[in-house]
């Protein structure tokens, strides 16, 4: 069940986020700010590639490694192979775990490794398999962590995580249960400039290991930046928390911007940033749920088995990772599939047991001790408007001649970037209110 009284009740939301996650959601504008100056810092936009690499490989831990390829590779829109290099090992521990390369990698190709932790002992393994193969390696992860070491004596481009600007405290002193920073709940001097914290201006550049000779795959020698302030590896920001996705973002698109796969300059990362603080204006907690597209999307979701119906790769992607969300932070099942392929895939799901005109209740049911039953409600994401080829109103003429319940999510006109920004935002705060009024996951 869903306490749909909890989310008009920014207070009561504000006890029960223990683990900040609403902040992490409203703060990711600011973190793709931050991460752009760290990566200017690091030196991603002095770089001169001799080219397009061969292919992109990007390792990391769950969903900061599948993410960000998946994220990637919709973006890129074809132009270079982005592929995820998972993880094996006998067991869920990071120690054991390991990443191996493919055997074609070689000296054309580029390794990106993104961790919000940097402590998993198999991931500097792989930069030492990456150094003699040849490959160009480039790294998103705290400055201090042997991760980073192991990158800086590989002769790779490391670049330091970007955190909260503004501590590891869940919520700042005052304002948030009140609504007392803006309409939303967080206020525009916090979230609509540049994040600013303390000391980080004043970071200087010193010489690392990169030396003065070049990398491979054409990568010039860049000085090693020192650790900013606010980038401490022993930030509670697990790979699946809203927030931390942009902070590894950030970095690899101004990276993939300078070697051609992308269109992501610094500009462009601006709407981006403008576009994270506008939906958490919408999405924050001091908004009412009928105004709310996150809390509406939240409560449309309770008692429901969510089949997320995407159209687009960017959408795609934003469905696969809302799936993610919504099992790790709300403990909730749901099943993605691209359009007009789900149309098929979970056509059977509409006239079974779940399907919206089934019995919808037994008369003797217990109604405080036995829960509702699940009935399936399709989630459509598209991230461009819909057009004449568009498999969109197929799926909504499914869903009426089978009485299922939609929902629907499509992003104000823009950039592929700011669609996936938007997309992005909606489904982070819709997973956060749905754990956070679910009183099993509270």
């Amino acid at each position: 069940m869903l306490d749909e009284s909890l989310l008009d009740a920014p207070e009561a939301l504000a006890r029960a986020d223990t683990r900040g996650l609403l902040r992490g959601a409203a703060e990711a504008g600011a973190r793709v700010r931050t991460a752009a100056r760290h990566a200017a810092e690091a030196g991603i936009g002095d770089l001169k590639p001799d080219g397009r690499p061969r292919a992109v490989m990007v390792a990391g831990p769950g969903a900061a490694g599948s993410c960000t390829a998946d994220l990637l590779g919709a973006l890129s829109g074809g132009n270079c192979p982005v592929s995820l290099i998972a993880p094996t090992g006998v067991a869920p521990a990071p120690g054991a775990l390991r990443w191996t390369l493919p055997g074609w990698a070689g000296p054309l190709d580029l390794l990106v490794v993104a961790t919000p932790d940097g402590t998993e002992p198999g991931l500097p393994r792989l930069v030492e398999q990456a150094y003699r193969r040849g490959c160009a390696i480039v790294s998103v992860a705290p400055g201090q962590s042997p991760l980073a070491d192991a990158v800086a004596q590989a002769r790779g481009l490391m670049v330091p995580l970007a955190t909260a600007p503004y501590g590891s405290a869940p919520y700042a002193t005052g304002g948030y249960a009140t609504g007392g920073y803006g309409p939303g709940g967080y206020g525009s001097d916090p979230y609509r400039g540049e994040p600013h914290a303390p000391g980080t201006e004043d970071a200087a550049l010193a010489e690392g290991a990169l030396g003065d000779a070049p990398a491979p795959h054409g990568t010039p020698s860049v000085p090693q930046p020192v650790e900013p302030p606010g980038t401490a590896p022993d930030e509670m920001a697990g790979p699946a928390l809203p927030g931390t996705l942009w902070a590894l973002l950030t970095p690899l698109l101004l990276l993939v911007d300078r070697i051609g796969l992308v269109s992501a300059p610094p500009t462009a990362l601006q709407q981006v940033a403008d576009r994270l603080d506008q939906v958490a204006e919408r999405c924050g907690p001091a908004i009412a749920t009928y105004t709310n597209p996150a809390k509406t999307l939240a409560a449309e979701l309770a008692g429901a088995l969510p089949l997320l119906w995407t159209e687009g790769p960017v959408a795609a992607a934003t469905g696969r990772r809302f799936s993610g969300l919504l099992a790790t932070l709300a403990g909730r099942p749901a099943l993605v599939a691209e359009l007009p392929g789900a149309l098929a895939a979970h056509g059977a799901l509409l006239t079974g047991a779940f399907a919206g005109g089934a019995d919808p209740d037994d008369f003797f049911r217990d109604r405080v001790e036995e829960p509702e039953a699940l009935r399936a409600r399709i989630v459509l994401l598209h991230d461009e408007p819909v057009g004449p080829v568009s498999a969109v109103p197929t799926a909504r003429e499914l869903a009426l001649a089978h009485e299922t319940a939609f929902s629907e999510l499509e992003p104000a006109e823009g950039t592929p970037l700011e669609s996936a920004a938007e997309l992005l935002a909606i489904t982070d705060f819709a997973a956060v209110y749905l754990a956070l009024a679910s009183p099993d996951r509270t």
